[in-house]
């Protein structure tokens, strides 16, 4: 059997439930971050702009407003792939269409 199948297969048996949202809900999103030796997780609270791509590549907006600035963030559904990473490889590229 083709190796790529077989992890293909491992690794869809992982899949996480998430809650269901849609644009327009406001959801409160709580994302890890270090600092040097420490770590903890921070809260981003806001609605949610629009949804992206599909499956493994699924990613969302959720836009707040932080005094009188607006931040958005994007955050993808399944972020497995970027635990082991730090610097530019943590990085999620972001595609933009003109």
């Amino acid at each position: 059997m083709d190796l790529l199948k077989v992890a293909e297969q491992a690794f869809a048996g992982e899949r996480k439930e998430f809650p269901a949202f849609k644009a327009g809900d406001q959801i409160t999103v709580g994302y890890r971050i270090k600092e040097g030796n420490k770590e903890r997780v921070q809260e981003f609270r806001g609605d949610v702009i629009c949804i992206h791509g599909s499956g493994d590549k699924k990613r969302f907006t959720v836009r707040k407003m932080s005094g009188n600035v607006g931040v958005e963030r994007i955050f993808p559904m399944d972020s497995y792939y970027l635990r082991e990473r730090t610097g530019k490889k943590a990085r999620i590229q972001e595609r933009r269409v003109k």
